[in-house]
Formats: structure tokens, sequence, C-alpha cells
């Protein structure tokens, strides 16, 4: 089957930085059929709630990967909301509109339902990208002050419909993460984090239809193998199967509007 995946740091804690490094991750993962990556950053190399320097440089990074593998990297945009609408708003360009990044990429800064989230979601918004939210059940890790628990991230979506959101981490979520976001459309949930839970991949797809969970390894942190297995191996059929794996990423990154000389052609 096609597989991409929507979920990597193929740098991370600052390994795996160098150009051959990164040539021989992406040769493992194109021997198990990964087709292509979205590149999320090395979001927790300078901790919680890094500078506008630090930002820029997890950044920076990022832009050098997909210049270096244009055909296999696809760039989000780390954010730290904390830094304030105007950082917010000229980073997403310079990621965005001269880098050609397809989303916004969101970690353990601030809780989802802090309002310093509303410029980051107007961005996304305006540029027309999807916001990949870190989420995890904070009944379990109980940091919600600055971690994002799925009642939080359907919260964001509840309140911005018109942004595609994917909440990361369905095994983090677990069934009531699920359940959490069962009514709110514009929510995606991706497979990564920790090892496989029996039933979960199926659950998902029972509760939010199989075009609402896209595959995700959390690369250099996951095993690809194990990763890819959680869905290969699920009772679900070969058709929602391809959906995951392939088709919902591509759905999620290509732009919902046409380029207004287009639009006016």
């Amino acid at each position: 089957m096609r597989v991409f995946d929507i979920h990597t740091h193929p740098t991370f804690e600052a390994k795996r930085t160098e150009r051959h490094e990164l040539e021989e991750v992406i040769g493992y993962a194109r021997s198990l059929g990964v087709e292509g990556m979205v590149v999320l950053g090395d979001v927790l190399l300078y901790g919680r709630t890094p500078t506008v320097d630090e930002v820029r440089m997890i950044n920076d990074k990022t832009i050098e990967l997909v210049e270096w593998f244009p055909d296999y990297f696809t760039g989000f945009c780390f954010l730290n909301p904390l830094l304030g609408r105007s950082f917010v708003e000229d980073e997403t360009e310079r990621c965005v509109t001269e880098h050609g990044f397809r989303g916004i990429k969101l970690e353990i800064c601030n809780n989802a339902r802090d309002a310093v989230m509303e410029p980051v979601m107007d961005q996304a918004r305006k540029l027309d990208v999807v916001v990949l939210q870190h989420t995890a059940d904070q009944t379990i890790i109980q940091q919600r002050e600055y971690h994002t628990d799925p009642a939080d991230t359907a919260w964001l979506g509840r309140h911005n419909p018109d942004v595609r959101i994917i909440m990361a981490h369905l095994t983090s979520c677990g069934m009531r993460g699920v359940m959490e976001i069962a009514d709110v459309p514009n929510i995606t949930v991706d497979t990564s984090a920790f090892q496989p839970v029996a039933g979960l991949v199926e659950y998902a797809v029972e509760a939010l239809g199989s075009d609402r969970v896209a595959y995700g390894s959390d690369l250099l942190i996951r095993d690809l193998p194990t990763q890819i297995g959680r869905v290969l191996r699920a009772d679900i059929s070969e058709a929602d199967k391809q959906r995951i794996l392939f088709d919902n990423a591509a759905a999620l990154l290509k732009p919902t509007r046409q380029p207004k000389a287009e639009v006016e052609a």
C-alpha cells in the first residue's frame, strides 16, 4: 500500500541533522513503502517555551530539510503562540508564503483553549493550511496548564470550524479522545504515539469514519514498522487502510481554495 507519514521529526534532540543522515532515514522509510513525510521540526530542542530566535532556528532546519529533499519532505511551521500575534504572523508568512510549508505545528507551549491561539488560527485560515495540535489525555499527564487534552482540541475545532485540524497521537488520546472529537468534523486524528493498542484504530474508524484518521509515526521517536503495522494489521477494510495510510494526508495537505487568479480566470 502507498504510505505517507503526516507526523515525523526526522531530526530530534539535535540528532540526524546532516544531509547524509537524512538520506539514511529516507532510504529506510522508502524500503517500508513510505513515499513522503511531513517534517514537524525538532520542537523540544529548546524546551517548552522557545524564544523568537529559537523558533526561527527550528523552522530554519525544517526549511533546510525541505530544500534538500523537496520531493520527499513537506514542512510544517512550528510556533510558540505565547510570542504574540506579530511574530505568529511573520513566521507563518515566512514558512508558508516564502517556503511552501503546508501546515502549522503546535507543541506544549500553551493549552489549545488559550487566547493566544487566536492569531494562529487566523493565520491558518488566511493561508489555507492545516493545524497539527499536540494532544494527550490530561487525566494521566495532569499538565493541562500548558498541555492540551482531547477536550481542548475539540473545543479549538468547534470554535474554528473552517480550519482543518489534526489531533496528534491517537494512542495518547485513547477512546475518550476519539469520543471528544466525534462531533467535530474538521478534526482528524493521527495514529502516532506509543505502542499500538489492540482495537484502537478500529474504534477510531468506527466512531469517526476512515476519512478522519491519518497515519503518523512520530519518527524518530517511534519505530516505523510498528507504527505502520498498527494500521496494516487493524481489522478494517483494505480501502480504509489505504485512506488512513495515504489518501487522508494528501487531502489534508492540499489547498482547499483556488488561487485568486485561477478563480477570476
